[in-house]
């Protein structure tokens, strides 16, 4: 699997590298690898009212939400501590008093 990410501008992963930039065929566009790399690394995940999350943080579920393949609900009001950040588009791991789910941010509110 290449390591060559693909155009920021037209999203085709039809980039090389020259020298120190990427450059796209397809647009025409190039970047910096450095920045591409920076890019990458930074994971931003916002809560529902925009505020940044990051790992250990304390939240708020804002709406009940059925947990799927079970009768259980988390309900709003709830709150969880020490929220973990991982990939995916369920954004963050955390462990309630009903168990350990993975929840999108937008229904979380930071405390």
């Amino acid at each position: 699997m290449s390591t060559i990410p693909a155009c920021p501008v037209c999203g085709l992963e039809n980039t090389y590298p020259d020298g120190d930039n990427y450059i796209c065929p397809d647009c025409a566009h190039e970047w910096p690898m450095q920045a591409a790399a920076e890019v990458e690394d930074t994971r931003i995940v916002k809560d529902s009212n925009g505020n940044v999350l990051q790992d250990g943080d304390a939240v708020v579920v804002i709406k009940d939400l059925k947990v799927k393949g079970s009768s259980t609900t988390i309900k709003q009001g709830t709150k969880v501590k020490s929220i973990r950040i991982v990939d995916g588009d369920h954004e963050v791991d955390c462990k309630t008093d009903v168990g350990s789910f993975m929840l999108k941010a937008c229904y979380l509110k930071k405390v």
